[in-house]
């Protein structure tokens, strides 16, 4: 492992999640420098199986689904079935500033383990648990014990409400935000009970519900309905409110255009050959654009799709706020995710070639964030982090 030179490397977290949201929280943590230590089962996260796989299977015991959010951490592995090693997980906690969990609710209390107890054994520990609907600790909601996956907290959040085609049924994004973004929340979370508790001495229950992260991610879901009493519904690749704002297509893809505002329009009806539009009552501000959409969308959508791509991000660049519809492979060729560190090539394990990885968004002048160490085998350091704790190696 690369030293950790994020601003987090004094933060240690132990790691007791797995699948998506915690591991994210958790990687968010580790890609800032911190030293996560991940606890597993004896048979590991589920993600480990999960593909696509490498083809050195035998050297390797994850795929590209569990490097991308367990790299930066080291694993050690507990049954916390046993009495021995719930001890030894008490014996990390000591060293520890967090613990990270994503269990069914009640599950860390049942075996000894939960806030309470860890609280009276060191009071400074900052205890953190991202569950569908929450914890007892901060709100008794009636879905508490029922188990959650980010289509669950996309759906019931309101995202998939107004999400997909114009007049067509909701879709579910394509990316996991059910899991991510209650991840990165309680990333934060953490990362400010830690500031507190340093300041105090004392640590604190840290409760993220990925209905609640949903639900605050659709904020204008709330106010449109508290003040109007409208019901968002899919709005396809359009704004509800700014015209022109979403997506158009071209000869060979599609582009996103933001042309909104008075200022970027008149621009805009310059570069596609209708100056007089600017001052047109039909399209003069938003508001009346707004009203005439169907046409301004139509107008827009004409001289975009009589040219490629490229051609239309050219004439707009540095002038309309605009950019291509990438998918992976255009990703790949961009150089701006070169040069921001965005597509890291990390090992992988045994006889296979390296993955690149997403890279770490949060940058920094002083304390460089970023990837330090590929995902753990399962287990790969065990012998080290118990010695670390000072328990005696284990026989067998």
């Amino acid at each position: 492992m690369k030293q950790r030179t994020g601003p987090l490397a004094d933060v240690r977290i132990i790691d007791l999640t797995q699948y998506l949201a915690g591991p994210f929280c958790t990687m968010l943590l580790a890609d800032l420098g911190a030293d996560v230590i991940k606890v597993e089962a004896p048979g590991g996260d589920p993600t480990r199986q999960m593909g696509p796989l490498p083809p050195d299977t035998g050297g390797c015991d994850y795929g590209g689904y569990f490097a991308s959010v367990n790299r930066n951490k080291r694993s050690v592995v507990l049954d916390l079935k046993s009495a021995a090693d719930r001890d030894a997980l008490l014996k990390l906690v000591d060293s520890a500033d967090a613990l990270v969990e994503n269990l069914r609710a009640g599950a860390m209390d049942r075996m000894g383990l939960g806030y309470e107890a860890l609280h009276e054994r060191k009071p400074a520990l900052v205890y953190a648990a991202i569950r569908g609907f929450g914890d007892h600790r901060t709100g008794q909601s009636p879905y508490i014990n029922r188990p959650a996956f980010d289509v669950v907290s996309q759906s019931m959040g309101g995202l998939v409400s107004f999400t997909g085609p114009e007049g067509g049924p909701a879709y579910r994004t394509g990316a996991a935000v059910g899991d991510i973004y209650p991840g990165s929340l309680a990333a934060l979370g953490v990362v400010s009970a830690i500031h507190a508790a340093r300041r105090t001495g004392q640590g604190q229950f840290v409760d993220v519900a990925m209905y609640d992260a949903i639900l605050t991610l659709c904020e204008e879901i709330t106010y449109q309905y508290s003040m109007r009493g409208r019901v968002m519904r899919p709005n396809g690749n359009n704004h509800q409110t700014l015209v022109p704002y979403g997506i158009f297509p071209t000869q060979d893809g599609a582009v996103a255009i933001a042309g909104q505002t008075d200022h970027h329009w008149q621009l805009l009806c310059g570069i596609i050959g209708r100056p007089e539009l600017a001052g047109d009552e039909r399209t003069h501000n938003n508001r009346a654009r707004l009203r005439n959409a169907p046409f301004v969308r139509a107008l827009l959508s004409e001289w975009t799709s009589a040219r490629p791509t490229r051609e239309v991000v050219a004439a707009l660049d540095g002038k309309v706020p605009s950019g291509p519809v990438n998918n992976g492979k255009d990703i790949f060729e961009d150089p701006h995710v070169r040069i921001r560190e965005m597509l890291v090539e990390t090992p992988m394990p045994g006889n296979n070639p390296p993955v690149v990885l997403a890279g770490a968004p949060i940058k920094f002048t002083a304390t460089p964030s970023g990837i330090y160490a590929r995902a753990p085998r399962l287990g790969e350091h065990t012998a080290e982090i118990l010695a670390e704790a000072g328990i005696a190696p284990r026989q067998g």
